[in-house]
């Protein structure tokens, strides 16, 4: 192939690549984190090569064969396979067994966050000769990359259990590496190649001092693949288990809304209190009972005293006695445990997002290794920028409204008809 024809084919690989990222990045409501930045490499891949075909660049063909290309499109197929992709070329920070701090860029985040992806473009002949300390200087061996991984995915638990981590291949990888990964609990995607020739352990292919090439026995025979020898090709599952959290703790605002009268039909008013309207509105756009049912569903629940007891004292004002005899019903399902915040919960500084009771209810959430449902998600942006991060399940809130329904106007059964629930 001439170097036009292979310019041609890479820009219109990049094209279709940007198409799909952009596609991408609209899936999920409010977008996929990263996804801007995964369509800006993109672009500055596609202006490059507009630039080698205005001739404004002048390369050689092994300069098309090393594009960034086939590591973007190797992102963009990963999170295609997978579904509740949350995040692309998302940077995690850790801290290494020498306890300095670094940084991790995992290239696809899905399940919700619960599985890790990196996507690898690079040969399986270039890969392997790295494992075996033959890449250049500098050169980190995928193996080298899967402990960074693990090291940062054990700092990393999402509903307190560490990301399930993925290497998918898209140049091959060859079964001895693909086999210390698997040991090592890291999942491999991609065909698995044999190499042809015995090969000895990395430790021992290793140059003594002053040893030369040809005096080691054995290192010139191991880039010796057959590509058509294919071992095993392992695609992404269709299904990636996931450990589940079973455990589900209740803020004072998902005890509210859960017994609120706007989640059981008293949404077709027009309250006197903007608030309430506003999630009246809120409710007949999308019911948030169904939401929550779901979520609570075949877990324990648990509910702290400082919250129950809050909860209790804000039914006494303002219930109706619907959302008064829900609420009974809801407590006689819940474990209430005394207050017990995690230390890292009492580590964070009060603020006006952040008081005393929240810290409470969230770290008794943390110690009892819960999720928090809530819809205080001003709290935990707060602690998150303060480097806290809860497990939550956020959903919409609900105020209790019946004792409000006498001075409300309902809506007319024309609005009704016209498609309001």
């Amino acid at each position: 192939m001439s170097v036009h024809a292979m310019l041609c084919e890479r820009i219109t690989a990049a094209e279709e690549l940007m198409e799909r990222a952009e596609a991408l990045s609209r899936s999920r409501k409010g977008g996929v984190e990263g996804g801007a930045k995964l369509c800006s490499r993109l672009k500055a891949e596609l202006k490059f090569l507009h630039r080698v075909e205005a001739g404004r660049v002048a390369i050689k063909e092994s300069h098309l064969h090393s594009t960034n290309l086939t590591h973007l499109r190797a992102i963009v197929e990963s999170a295609e396979s997978l579904d509740e992709v949350v995040g692309v070329l998302h940077v995690f920070g850790y801290v290494d067994p020498a306890g300095e701090k670094q940084s991790l860029v995992v290239d696809v985040v899905a399940n919700g966050g619960h599985t890790w992806v990196k996507a690898i473009g690079r040969k399986a002949e270039a890969l392997h000769n790295i494992w075996l300390g033959r890449g250049q200087y500098g050169d980190k061996s995928v193996i080298q990359q899967a402990e960074d991984f693990l090291q940062a995915s054990s700092q990393q638990p999402v509903q307190y259990s560490s990301p399930h981590i993925i290497f998918a291949f898209y140049n091959g990888v060859s079964s001895p590496m693909a086999e210390q990964l698997k040991e090592m609990g890291i999942s491999v995607r991609g065909d698995i190649v044999a190499v042809n020739t015995p090969l000895e352990l990395p430790e021992r292919l290793q140059l003594a001092d002053g040893e030369s090439d040809e005096e080691a026995p054995g290192l010139s025979q191991v880039t010796h693949f057959d590509r058509e020898n294919v071992v095993a090709s392992v695609a992404f599952p269709t299904e990636v288990k996931v450990d589940v959290c079973s455990r589900v703790n209740l803020d004072i605002t998902t005890l509210i809304t859960y017994v609120s009268a706007l989640s059981y039909g008293g949404c077709h008013f027009v309250f006197r209190e903007k608030v309430l309207t506003e999630q009246a509105v809120q409710e007949r756009k999308e019911r948030v009972l169904p939401q929550l049912e779901a979520f609570m569903a075949d877990k324990e629940l648990y509910a702290c005293e400082s919250a129950v007891r809050d909860f209790q004292a804000i039914l006494d004002t303002l219930g109706g006695p619907g959302e008064r005899e829900r609420a009974a019903q809801l407590i006689g399902r819940i474990s209430v445990v005394p207050d017990q915040p995690s230390e890292r919960a009492l580590r964070l500084v009060t603020s006006s997002k952040i008081n005393s009771r929240s810290l409470t209810i969230f770290g008794t959430g943390d110690t009892l290794k819960a999720i928090t449902m809530t819809a205080n998600s001003g709290f935990v942006r707060a602690a998150t920028n303060q480097g806290v991060k809860f497990s939550v399940f956020i959903h919409q809130p609900r105020a209790l409204t019946e004792s409000k329904e006498a001075l409300a106007t309902p809506l007319p059964k024309s609005c009704l008809a016209s498609g309001h629930r």
